[in-house]
């Protein structure tokens, strides 16, 4: 590995920040008196910056360079965190906060794709860019675990839900000074994708009805990561044993699952994992709605690792309809991860409305749109999908 790659591989680490949002809202639901659907509003404002920036932030890399687009991230990233590091914002101010983390989530995502091909050694690039998206789980990870780990510690124990973004500020000017230095000689690209023509694919159905399951996936992995928590307390668990076993061990199965996602594959082609995959996680999901303790955990279990390589199969089995239109057809998937921004709010008010653990027919309804979708037929066999950071990140884009 080139020491080149090095700060790169951090700022894949530290999109996973974003992702602990979700795990985040329960506390920040509790501080400010809110409802679910209120509560949700941190992940919804994290997501709803994919749909609004992605395309723009893939333009702007093509005009002022991938890495200056990586590093504006990072800074917007920083001042996010910054200011409920240094006070107690109110509901509105935080809200701008989360909405600035997402909008520098997006450029990093815009930028760390092709990024990586440009600070990798001959032939690495396509190993670099799967291990990077290993990378970026075990930072979704991490950041759920710091949540509530951190708090522990006497220098933020009066912090309380804000405790972690003191440590994820840090971490981000660390990354920003790493990039700062990085000497990169960028490939450059002939012509950005451009909005309008990416929007009329999706008067063709194969490319709608992949898009859409774009939008649920997400949109079911958010609600997990949103509601798990609350879920698990509600059948009993106490609060360590919920943040446990509840979106902690999720986002670290989503991890070994990415993980061991190109090795599958290599004895199972992708539209047979991908239907495989889909049913794992819809029968997660089933079981979280049973209400029982010994369920819920397998169903976390079995979301967790059908969940993983949902997004990579069904972009690479799309992308082989057409490859001359990968990076159009990439834009419209990365905007649909607003799907992450509208789902859970559905979730939510099924919360609010009392229905607790069946509130997980959202995304067991999610999950059998992309098991029926995962058993039409392809047009070509896919022999090396792409892994998820390269479709998510690339707002060519990605």
């Amino acid at each position: 590995m080139k020491l080149k790659t090095l700060p790169i591989f951090l700022a894949f680490l530290l999109m996973g920040v974003a992702d602990a949002m979700g795990p985040m809202s329960d506390a920040v639901k509790n501080q400010y008196q809110l409802s679910n659907v209120m509560a949700t509003l941190l992940s919804f404002f994290v997501y709803i910056a994919f749909a609004v920036f992605s395309v723009p932030g893939g333009l702007m890399a093509s005009r002022i360079g991938k890495k200056k687009l990586l590093l504006l991230g990072l800074g917007i990233n920083a001042l996010a965190l910054l200011v409920p590091s240094l006070m107690s914002p109110g509901f509105a101010m935080l809200l701008a906060c989360i909405f600035l983390l997402g909008i520098g989530t997006t450029f990093l995502q815009v930028a760390g794709n092709p990024i990586m091909r440009d600070v990798s050694a001959e032939g690495n690039y396509s190993r670099n860019l799967s291990f990077a998206q290993g990378i970026k789980g075990l930072g979704s990870t991490a950041s759920t675990y710091l949540v509530t780990a951190i708090t522990a510690f006497v220098l933020f124990k009066g912090m309380g839900w804000r405790s972690s973004f003191p440590l994820f500020f840090i971490l981000m000017a660390i990354a920003f000074v790493a990039v700062a230095m990085l000497k990169v000689e960028e490939s450059k690209v002939d012509k950005p994708p451009g909005l309008g023509g990416s929007l009329a694919l999706l008067g063709q159905p194969v490319f709608f009805f992949a898009v859409l399951g774009i939008f649920l996936y997400v949109g079911a992995e958010a609600s997990m990561g949103r509601f798990l928590f609350p879920s698990m307390k509600s059948i009993g668990m106490d609060e360590k044993t919920a943040g446990s076993f509840g979106p902690a061990l999720f986002f670290l199965l989503l991890t070994i699952g990415r993980l061991l996602g190109g090795a599958v594959q290599m004895v199972m082609s992708p539209r047979t994992c991908f239907r495989l995959s889909a049913a794992l996680g819809l029968l997660g999901g089933a079981a979280l709605m049973t209400g029982s303790q010994a369920f819920a955990i397998a169903g976390v279990i079995a979301a967790g690792l059908g969940f993983a390589n949902i997004w990579p199969m069904l972009f690479s089995i799309t992308v082989e309809e057409k490859p001359e239109r990968a990076n159009e057809l990439s834009g419209l998937m990365c905007m649909a991860i607003s799907g992450g921004a509208l789902v859970p709010l559905l979730m939510g008010r099924l919360v609010d409305n009392g229905m607790k653990s069946m509130a997980f027919i959202i995304p067991v309804g999610c999950f059998a749109y992309l098991l029926l979708l995962s058993l039409k037929g392809g047009k070509r066999t896919v022999q090396q999908p792409i892994p998820e950071t390269s479709a998510r990140n690339q707002y060519e884009l990605q």
